[in-house]
Parts: structure tokens; C-alpha cells; sequence
């Protein structure tokens, strides 16, 4: 019996996950949810999560004798109710391994999930923020380039994608420690059928390279990432645009849908990403599309 590519990788995340471990973003709890720290997660049917109160981020590391230092941080969806943290967490981690990228799966709080309080402006986004700069103060740790770190969100997680990168922090931030010193702006962007939040959105000038990613019968996440795609192009942003024909929603990295094309839009990814420089080590090409600073 064969197996198609996208159900082996789904083997190996779950091996992956089982051996990694969570690393929390603030050592003393997030900010907000100090009365709930410690508080179980739940997880149905050992790869949904929700009860998150613990933001953190797991590493997926991509294989020494390939990787190039670039870095990306992957935000699963899950409609803000849970993280659907294998088929859009690990497992588009995977994929990213494969072309020498380091991953990190980050776990955000949930502004849907019952009655948890949150907000996806203040709490989420906040949570992606505190990620990138996280990842940036420890470059050196994880041996990635603190100027080729990037964002890949797909469905809630794009919407807190598109807040960061597209969008302007809120007013009033105050950085705590260290890590909220460094910038939470990252290099580049990938939106993979993101929800509607955020776009238009409010500060598209100068933000990062793009690429995003739809189903042309989405008819919650196809009309604003056509949006966001033009607002962004025609604000100078280099961008770049796949629709993928009689598809829906949640088509993951390749596994639902029985699409020939679906099986190789990471490859399109990968494409997009050397293009762009992103794979080059620091020392190589400059990456391009990137707005002068």
C-alpha cells in the first residue's frame, strides 16, 4: 500500500511533537494571565489545543548539514477557539525543515475559547509579537540570522499575522525585559488562507515581503487575501499571490484536498522564499523586496 508524502509527514510530526517540549515566552507568566498560569491546556485527540494561558513557542529545527539560518515562526488556526497545532503547526514546521529553515510553533492565547477573557488584538497578537522577539534575542542559541526571521499563519493565526506585520502596535506599549527591547516587526510574511481581521489593513507601507495562499472557493479567506494582496502591491510591498481552483478552506500544507496542485504549494513556498534571499546564509545575496530602512 502507498502512502502520499503529506500522511508520512503527518507520522513524523507526531513523533516530533512527542519529543519536543514548550518553551514559555514570558518567564513569569504573560501579561494578563498571571492568575491562570499553570493552568492545563486541553488537548483533544493529542493534536487540537485550547486552554492556552502559558503562550510558547515549540522548535523544530532544521538539519545542520542544511540549514541556512533563516527562521520562521508558524501560528496555526483554529478560529481563536483552539490551535490545530498538528496539520498547521508542526507539520508546516516540517516542511519548512526540509528547504533548512528553523522553525517555531507557537501556542497563543484564545479569545474564543469559552470564556477566557482574551482578545485577539491584545492578547494574540501580543502573544506573536513577544514570539518574534523571542526569537530574535535568541538567534545565537538556535543559530538563525536575527534579520531573515519570518511569519507563517493560516487562518486565525494569518489574521494575527497580518496584525503584526500589517498592521501598527497598539499605542502605549511598555517593554518589560530584555526580550520585549528587541523588534517585533518580522522580515517577511506568509498568509496561508488568513481570516478577515485586520485587513485593510493600517500600515502597509514598508511592511514585510509576502506570500499568500487561498482557495478560490474560500468564501470566508479568499476575499481578503485578494485584498490584502492588492493594498500591499499597491503599496510597494513586493507580494506574490497563490489562488488554487475549487478549493475551500483548510487545505493545511497539502493533506486535505485531492488536488495535484495542493500536494506542492509549500514547494511554492520554498520557491518564493529563495527568490526572495531568505534561504541565502548571512554573508550571501541580500534578500530582496525588503523596504529601505
Amino acid at each position: 500500500m502507498k502512502l502520499f508524502p503529506a500522511l508520512l509527514l503527518g507520522f513524523a510530526c507526531s513523533a516530533a511533537l512527542a519529543q519536543q517540549g514548550s518553551l514559555p515566552l514570558w518567564p513569569d507568566g504573560a501579561p494578563g494571565s498571571e492568575e491562570r498560569r499553570g493552568e492545563p491546556e486541553t488537548v483533544k485527540e493529542g493534536v487540537y489545543f485550547s486552554n492556552v494561558h502559558d503562550p510558547s513557542l515549540t522548535v523544530a529545527r532544521a538539519d545542520p548539514r542544511h540549514a541556512n539560518g533563516a527562521a520562521v515562526i508558524v501560528v496555526p488556526g483554529g478560529g481563536h477557539r483552539m490551535l490545530v497545532f498538528q496539520n498547521e503547526g508542526m507539520a508546516a514546521a516540517k516542511n519548512l525543515n526540509r528547504v533548512g529553515v528553523t522553525a517555531f510553533v507557537l501556542k497563543y492565547r484564545l479569545a474564543r475559547d469559552g470564556d477566557s477573557g482574551y482578545t485577539i488584538e491584545g492578547h494574540g497578537a501580543a502573544d506573536l509579537r513577544r514570539a518574534v522577539r523571542w526569537v530574535r534575542t535568541r538567534a545565537a542559541e538556535y543559530g538563525i540570522d536575527p534579520a531573515r526571521v519570518g511569519v507563517m499563519g493560516f487562518s486565525a493565526g494569518g489574521e494575527l499575522v497580518s496584525l503584526v506585520a500589517d498592521n501598527p502596535e497598539p499605542a502605549g506599549f511598555v517593554a518589560r525585559d530584555a526580550v520585549d527591547r528587541a523588534s517585533a516587526r518580522p522580515d517577511f510574511q506568509v498568509l496561508v488562507y488568513p481570516g478577515p481581521l485586520g485587513v485593510p489593513a493600517r500600515a502597509v507601507k514598508g511592511a514585510p515581503p509576502a506570500f499568500l495562499v487561498a482557495g478560490s472557493r474560500d468564501t470566508c479567506c479568499m476575499p481578503p487575501t485578494v485584498a490584502l494582496y492588492q493594498q500591499l502591491v499597491a503599496a510597494g510591498v513586493s507580494a506574490e499571490l497563490h489562488l488554487y481552483a475549487d478549493t475551500d478552506h483548510a487545505f493545511n500544507v497539502g493533506q486535505r484536498g485531492e488536488r495535484i496542485s495542493l500536494q506542492h504549494w509549500p514547494d511554492r513556498l520554498a520557491d518564493w522564499l529563495a527568490d526572495g534571499g531568505w534561504l541565502v546564509p548571512r554573508g550571501g545575496r541580500a534578500p530582496e523586496g525588503v523596504p529601505a530602512p
